[in-house]
């Protein structure tokens, strides 16, 4: 199986070509843009293809990060990947952003349960917990600090993520460390998503609602018809 996977969940936009059956990547193309990942990806898309040698006919799947991540980054990544895999009439497969660092730091310190914590700004964390197998445990929730601490010495975890030298400073003693990242490689996003079956189409994984909302200084109040002459 040869499969597309893109990732738009923080500052990278990145495409890569995975061949499953021999379980090498072909090619890829990573560019830290921070924002305008709606002007890029398609390039990004196309220069990891011509680097492959393949083109899109010749792809069986199309793989996306669903987040948690940027909302506006998110958006593009999965509605990218749905509407090629609906063009190509092939599956479009998610996979989180936790999970795949998750498996680097299970990757790096094999046999070991692994937290995966993001900073997502007011003293919240994106998280998730995996057993020594990879079995996810808890999550993926938003939690405080004081949790991901509790959580992080009672499982002897492994910490991955932007969150990690937060929650070993706040426990005040030193784990092993994975990561320190707001996504994973773009390989381990196609290496995990070439293992799944084909399911619901993917979505944006949205942990905490978008912070715009109307001001209230700005809504009209509703006139009641009945009053008007």
């Amino acid at each position: 199986m040869r499969l597309l996977a893109i990732d738009c969940a923080a500052s990278l936009c990145a495409a890569c070509v995975y061949d499953a059956d021999a379980g090498k990547e072909l090619a890829r193309e990573v560019r830290d843009l921070g924002k305008g990942h709606a002007e890029h990806l398609m390039d990004v898309i196309e220069t990891a293809l011509r680097g492959s040698g393949i083109g899109y006919r010749d792809l069986d799947a199309v793989a996306v990060s669903i987040g948690p991540g940027s909302f506006t980054g998110l958006r593009v990544g999965v509605s990218t990947a749905r509407g090629l895999a609906l063009a190509l009439k092939i599956p479009a497969i998610g996979v989180t952003t936790l999970e795949a660092l998750a498996a680097e730091g299970a990757s790096a310190f094999p046999g070991r349960p692994v937290l995966a914590a993001l900073d997502a700004g007011r003293e919240e964390f994106h998280a998730a917990l995996y057993d020594k197998m990879l079995a996810k445990t808890y999550g993926p929730s938003v939690a405080t600090l004081s949790e991901l601490v509790a959580m992080a010495i009672a499982a002897e975890a492994v910490l991955v993520g932007t969150a990690a030298p937060r929650i070993a400073a706040a426990a005040g003693r030193p784990f092993d460390t994975g990561p320190i990242a707001a996504t994973a490689d773009i390989a381990t996003y196609a290496r995990l998503a070439s293992a799944k079956k084909p399911g619901e189409k993917p979505k944006p994984l949205y942990l905490r609602g978008a912070d715009a909302k109307p001001q209230a200084g700005f809504i009209l109040p509703r006139q009641d018809k009945g009053n008007e002459l």
